[in-house]
């Protein structure tokens, strides 16, 4: 599978709507993966700081986390959800000035020595929604801290010692996984605060919903655009040499994250208030297009590119299969065409068969357009074109519709690698089902979704007898009694797979938003994986 067309660094128009927004290339790597690589004095550094600045600084981090605490647990007396005073009473205002000098001193003592601040923060009158992006690590908090703005958070998170306490300071909105009508009294609740004229702190919201590399802007989740109100895009950027910030699905985890970040001399970070984007008519009626052209405002800012990749992507990209998906697999963007057809693969799934057993029938036969339309039971179109193109690897006109079985089987159930790796040989097997090497290495290039794969050492492997061809029952044995055979034989570090992107990478819900859009948003459902790590 290649990308072939368009290039995937095109800038973003901030004039476009959703059908645009939907023909972006994808980002020249996975959004959902952070590779992290240290070199040889890079990692003498982090040897040296960890027996020395590494224990003061989390001692320091720690004691004002403490010190912060009796301060909001006395101004957080009273019942829950009542409106603020206004103007705030003097003793409110002290402990504010106070809890500020103290968070400030948290993140000074973690390496952020100067927050740089771009740009003009509007007043709850003007702007009572901040939308921040891209929201790639817990340190996202910083904002949060400098502004005291309150966030939608995650009921569970109230629970949590001592983290608990400073969150109900800044008077958050909470939604509950439990309670099902939950989102919509969010929804609600942001509306009543968005509406009462500046009397509640604003509300701080990060509408991807989940962290991702920052090479890219994933769909923004329609939560925070449902009042129609003007929002405040911000925009965070963290320009360090060695990124230690980002934490995403797949990549360190959330205390080597820390580690690593206490252990550099400095961390830099910008935050930059873009102007207020007041809302058309047509966008306080459609949600899903508010997000996106405030979406490409603030990826326009950023200098990168849109896509609709969404959280839902990342359990693709993640799944526990035998076949791990490489960081620039072109399966994220053709589950992202598919639903940009209307195909969703858990309806696929249900005839895959069918579509498997009309693949079979072709024999290798390559299919035009028209067909391919045809077989999908879907009209021509841009989007049609570009899924279409993914497998026209040669630029021909003419694609195996073997191949696009076999990417959908792996859509449609991720982790189940020997249900798609079985499908595949009966296509594309003999008459006894057993097939050569050539073929073996078509089904493992769609499967992972690469432009190019060397499978010679694995087919040898496999083909004990050397017959030159192997059957799946061959390669389920070997898969069985292997279960790393992929991470030997496929993709190496020496060898690891190229990407289908045309362009190199651009220099990533773990989010710190909990995400409360209605269940029957067409933009993202709730999330059903925790984070790994």
């Amino acid at each position: 599978m290649r990308l072939r067309g368009r290039d995937p660094r095109a800038s973003p128009s901030s004039s476009a709507g959703v059908g645009d927004a939907r023909r972006q290339a994808p980002p020249g790597r996975n959004p959902f993966v952070h590779e992290l690589r240290l070199g040889a004095l890079q990692k003498a550094q982090v040897a040296v700081m960890t027996l020395t600045l590494f224990p003061v600084r989390l001692l320091v981090v720690l004691l004002m986390m403490l010190l912060a605490w009796p301060l909001v647990l006395v101004s957080s007396l009273g019942p829950a959800g009542q409106e603020p005073e206004q103007p705030p009473a003097l003793w409110r205002r002290v402990v504010d000035m106070l809890l500020r000098a103290v968070m400030r001193t948290m993140w000074l003592a973690g390496g952020f020595h100067h927050v740089a601040v771009k740009g003009r923060r509007a007043p709850p009158t003007e702007a009572a929604i901040l939308t921040l992006a891209p929201h790639s690590s817990y340190f996202d908090a910083i904002p949060v801290t400098m502004t005291m703005s309150s966030v939608v958070m995650k009921a569970e998170s109230r629970d949590i010692p001592i983290w608990g306490t400073l969150i109900k300071y800044i008077q958050p909105v909470f939604v509950s996984r439990t309670d099902q009508d939950s989102r919509r009294k969010t929804v609600e609740e942001i509306k009543r605060r968005a509406q009462s004229g500046g009397k509640w702190p604003q509300i701080m919201i990060f509408p991807e919903g989940t962290c991702t590399n920052r090479t890219c802007l994933i769909t923004f989740k329609p939560g925070a655009f449902i009042p129609g109100v003007p929002v405040q895009p911000v925009v965070l950027r963290y320009p360090n040499k060695l990124d230690t910030i980002t934490w995403t699905w797949q990549g360190p985890g959330a205390l080597k994250i820390l580690w690593l970040t206490l252990c550099q001399f400095h961390s830099r970070v910008e935050i930059e208030f873009l102007p207020v984007y007041t809302p058309s008519e047509e966008e306080k009626k459609d949600p899903a297009l508010y997000a996106s052209n405030v979406r490409r405002v603030m990826a326009e800012a950023l200098g990168v590119a849109v896509t609709d990749y969404t959280f839902e992507d990342c359990q693709l990209a993640l799944a526990e299969g035998q076949l791990r998906l490489p960081a620039d697999t072109c399966l994220l963007e053709f589950a992202r065409l598919l639903r940009g057809l209307g195909l969703k693969p858990e309806k696929l799934e249900r005839d895959l068969d069918r579509h498997a057993e009309s693949a079979r029938m072709t024999q290798g036969r390559r299919v035009t357009l028209p067909e391919f339309a045809a077989q999908l039971g879907v009209p021509e179109s841009e989007s049609l074109e570009d899924l279409f193109s993914l497998f026209d690897e040669g630029g021909g006109g003419e694609v195996d519709l073997r191949e696009y079985v076999v990417a959908l089987s792996v859509v449609c159930r991720p982790a189940r690698t020997l249900d798609t790796i079985q499908l595949a040989f009966k296509m594309f097997g003999s008459q006894d089902g057993s097939v050569e090497e050539h073929a073996l290495s078509s089904i493992l290039k769609t499967a992972l979704g690469v432009a190019e794969l060397t499978v010679t050492d694995l087919f040898r492997a496999i083909d004990q007898e050397r017959k030159g061809r192997i059957a799946f029952a061959d390669f389920k044995r070997f898969a069985e009694a292997n279960p790393d055979f992929a991470e030997e034989y496929l993709y190496p570090e020496q060898t690891r797979p190229r990407s289908c992107a045309r362009t190199s990478p651009a220099p990533t819900p773990n989010g710190f938003c909990a995400d409360f859009s209605p269940e029957n948003s067409a933009i993202g459902t709730e999330p059903v994986r925790k984070k790994l790590d």
